[in-house]
């Protein structure tokens, strides 16, 4: 028995904002953004997180040829949600007719697509669901200060999503690595609605945009994640060369770059799509796993790993066998 993905969705906003339109915003350049990031553009939503978590579950269920009542449960990866409540989880539900469904959003940032899939295999494998939607969804660019170039070039909106199964077949989901240390939670940071109650001698700020310490975030991520990829590879007893691709979160292609080199692979095992849409937080991921899968990029058999890092701080790793 394993736990399979039978289906795959993506969306992105029709908006799309490149680099030469933000050099009217801040002061930057094309050529500054390329040589450091490797993105070129990125997708700004005007509706908001649901309705791209929407549209993305929709593809997924679709593709994987299971009706919405047959979803036991359902995972949204997000940080940005349009309501504090209800959850996406729970508004995604309601807009594809998956009544049967339990719902809840998971918050760990641009690992939240990864943590969120590690999170509903579990729960398929202690055999209380059979089939579950995971969704990475997020609207970054509420969150950004577009005055601070140091942030704004970044980050872009999205949302992807995989149908998962409990089946009589061999490979399949695992294992995974999930990680956090909270104590560095101040590199990436973005602070929610303040308090206001009666008891209060002076009401605090208003909510507040993303701060980031980008050379914090860069140390972090091409330490961590090449460890956390060989801690993996060493789990499921598969070596690094075994693997057909390398899904990494697509924040920065100098990151992924540094990775493949650590981990002594080639660079074209790891497929980024970050020119056209930026980090999309917990999207990148399942985005990038939609569109391989939609061009055929994937065989039955096929060895990947997947790989999320982000504010918390988090990071993880999953194996799967397609």
């Amino acid at each position: 028995m394993g736990i399979r993905i039978i289906g795959t969705g993506s969306y992105v906003p029709d908006q799309i904002l490149t680099n030469q339109a933000l050099e009217q915003m801040v002061e930057t350049s094309d050529a500054w953004i390329r040589e450091r990031t490797g993105i070129g553009s990125r997708r700004i939503t005007k509706a908001g997180t649901t309705d791209m978590a929407v549209k993305a579950a929709k593809c997924a269920v679709e593709q994987a040829g299971v009706l919405p009542e047959e979803l036991g449960l359902i995972i949204v990866g997000t940080s940005t949600g349009d309501c504090l409540f209800p959850g996406t989880a729970c508004e995604v539900q309601a807009a594809i007719g998956a009544k049967e469904a339990a719902c809840f959003d998971l918050s760990a940032a641009c690992s939240g697509f990864l943590f969120s899939l590690n999170t509903a295999c579990t729960y398929l494998k202690s055999g209380e669901y059979k089939t579950a939607l995971v969704v990475g969804a997020d609207t970054l660019s509420k969150t950004v200060d577009w005055k601070d170039r140091g942030t704004c070039i970044l980050f872009g909106d999205g949302a992807g999503a995989a149908v998962i199964r409990w089946e009589d077949s061999s490979g399949g989901i695992g294992p995974f690595i999930m990680k956090a240390d909270g104590s560095r939670g101040e590199c990436l940071r973005c602070s929610a609605m303040p308090l206001r109650n009666p008891f209060l001698d002076k009401e605090e700020d208003v909510f507040g945009y993303m701060t980031m310490n980008g050379q914090e975030v860069f140390r972090f991520a091409v330490k961590t994640v090449p460890e956390v990829l060989e801690a993996v590879l060493e789990k499921a007893g598969v070596l690094a060369g075994d693997i057909q691709y390398f899904i990494l979160h697509q924040a920065n292609e100098r990151i992924i770059s540094s990775v493949a080199k650590r981990i002594r692979q080639p660079v074209s095992k790891f497929p980024m799509n970050l020119e056209h849409y930026g980090n999309t937080s917990g999207a990148s991921i399942p985005i990038l796993l939609d569109e391989l899968n939609r061009q055929g990029k994937f065989n039955r058999g096929d060895k990947i790993l997947l790989a999320g890092f982000g504010a918390g701080l988090t990071w993880g790793a999953t194996f799967l066998q397609w």
